[in-house]
């Protein structure tokens, strides 16, 4: 496979009054990886870390995902799948549907990172048969994400974090002098997040529970 510059001079090669043509090479390399294994393959991947800007909603997990994973899928034959994964995660719900959904159509699972899933990607990874990573590929830790609506906008949060925040506040709201500074902080969580923020971690640890074998360079 080439290195990195060498596929930015191939895209590069492609350009013409159309513009680049991403999606015919990408397309090339997967068509050479399925020669190669004979699997089905998809590419589950997303641009958060060229667009560090972009809506939330956009580069991470969400529920729309599932409906274009069965997109994807429809035709596929067989019952094995190599899902090509790079992604920060996202909802732990929508991860949910989507490793259910897949397990429904596949039983032989293989997740590749070719350099990045983090949280609830890392549960998708988690929940496959195999995860195969390159020497300079990571899994990131499975800090459940909640996004919590705000003033400013919406906000990423670690579900953890939230519980304890409220334990944080219940100690030092014991003394009635603490309640000033707490209560704006508090207003701003809905009255169902910490029961959210448990499921969440509940659900992410069922993902999980069965962590597949790992490799690196298919070694």
């Amino acid at each position: 496979m080439p290195i990195w510059s060498e596929i930015l001079k191939e895209l590069s090669d492609t350009a013409d009054d159309s513009g680049i043509k991403l999606d015919e090479v990408r397309r090339k390399y997967l068509v050479k990886l399925h020669q190669k294994t004979n699997r089905n393959i998809i590419l589950y991947a997303s641009g958060w870390l060229q667009r560090p800007d972009a809506n939330i909603s956009i580069v991470t997990i969400n529920d729309e995902d599932i409906q274009a994973l069965m997109e994807v899928t429809y035709q596929l034959d067989g019952t094995n799948l190599d899902l090509i994964l790079h992604s920060p995660g996202g909802s732990p719900e929508a991860t949910e549907a989507i490793v259910s959904y897949l397990r429904s159509r596949f039983t032989d699972i293989r997740v590749i990172v070719p350099q990045i899933a983090m949280s609830a990607a890392t549960m998708i990874a988690c929940a496959a048969n195999k995860v195969v990573l390159g020497k300079h590929s990571s899994l990131g830790p499975i800090d459940t994400q909640i996004i919590i609506p705000t003033a400013l906008g919406n906000r990423t949060v670690a579900a953890q974090h939230v519980l304890d925040q409220f334990d944080r506040a219940k100690e030092e709201c014991a003394d009635s002098a603490n309640l000033t500074a707490w209560v704006p902080i508090l207003s701003q969580y809905g009255p169902d997040l910490l029961a959210q923020c448990e499921s969440a971690l509940q659900m992410a640890k069922e993902l999980v529970e069965l962590c597949p074998k790992v490799v690196r360079d298919g070694k």
